[in-house]
């Protein structure tokens, strides 16, 4: 395999590849989460049992779907119960790599790339490697990377080792309408970035440009006047999209095209933004320097120089919000 990946595709729009291993980590024999076959949950799918100490988050700071799985653990206090792993925030084709730990080298895992945790798991894995990942520590081998239903187990099925004041992350009373946000803010917002950055045509980049436009306008008005996107309390929604606004001036907004405004310039995602920021379990997540690095450095066919931009300025996400 060249070490050198491709992100776009010549003439065609992007699609993103959401086949992952499906398995999941459950309290039971059953999901505990009531509401979960109305919301597509694969019936099929390998379990593996709720145990502390067996399991290792991988997740790197820099990529948005795995900063969701660090928040919500951090959120809910699963740090003694999970360990985590953390590449760094560059990569070739093949592999995230250990390369911020001594030696290169995963301290629990042993392992110099999250590829090895794959091949242990399936041999010769022909699709991406890629963060989150849940490993059994004891085989070394991957468990899942189904981003989405990572942090929704985390929520649902470790409650017996939550911290005692942890967040109610999906609420019952709001899971019909909380679920059809996500959709939406996951469609236009979390993959509408990437559907700008990686179009392989004019035509396909303006179409993916306006329908990100549009679901943005839609939160700003919807923020205007709540201060989380389902309320007064934050839920995993929040988790959702804070993670694409933290890099949306650092990197979507130039790197990705997405430049109608900034985050900056939209008062009520920015004050929301920098809300959540300045929440426990959110802005020490945030690595700025390895975002930057990551996008900059990765996305060869797009910044083909390598050069890492060195602004924005990021101090204004420490200014005072004036929300809640």
């Amino acid at each position: 395999m060249a070490d050198t990946a491709t992100y776009t595709d010549k003439g065609k729009p992007f699609e993103r590849d959401m086949n992952y291993l499906p398995d999941r980590v459950l309290a039971g024999s059953t999901p505990a989460d009531p509401l979960e076959t109305e919301y597509g949950a694969n019936p099929d799918a390998p379990v593996w049992p709720v145990e502390p100490g067996r399991y290792r988050l991988v997740a790197a700071k820099a990529c948005p779907w795995a900063n969701r799985a660090i928040i919500v653990r951090k959120l809910l206090g699963l740090e003694d119960v999970i360990s985590l792993g953390m590449p760094g925030p560059t990569h070739d084709a093949r592999s995230w790599t250990f390369d911020l730990d001594p030696g290169g080298v995963d301290p629990v895992l042993g392992i110099e790339r999250l590829q090895e945790a794959y091949f242990n798991r399936v041999p010769d894995y022909e699709r991406g490697i890629t963060v989150p990942a849940i490993v059994e520590i004891e085989t070394r081998k991957v468990v899942t990377n189904d981003f989405p239903w990572i942090t929704h187990d985390l929520f649902f099925e470790w409650r017996e080792h939550h911290r005692p004041d942890a967040p109610d992350l999906w609420p019952e009373d709001r899971r019909e309408e909380m679920e059809s946000v996500m959709k939406r803010v996951f469609t236009e917002v979390n993959n509408g970035v990437y559907r700008c950055g990686f179009a392989g045509s004019q035509e396909t980049y303006d179409a993916a440009y306006e329908r990100l436009f549009t679901a943005l306008d839609w939160l700003e008005e919807r923020l205007t006047d709540r201060r989380y996107l389902m309320g007064d309390s934050i839920t995993e929604a929040d988790v959702r999209l804070f993670t694409t606004l933290a890099r949306f001036d650092p990197v979507y907004h130039g790197h990705f095209k997405c430049n109608r405004n900034k985050l900056s310039e939209m008062p009520a995602l920015w004050g929301y933004a920098r809300d959540l920021f300045q929440t426990p379990g959110f802005g020490e997540t945030i690595d700025f320097d390895q975002i930057k690095q990551h996008y900059y450095v990765v996305h060869t066919d797009i910044n083909p120089t390598g050069i890492v931009p060195q602004g924005p300025d990021l101090a204004g996400w420490l200014t005072p919000h004036g929300r809640g």
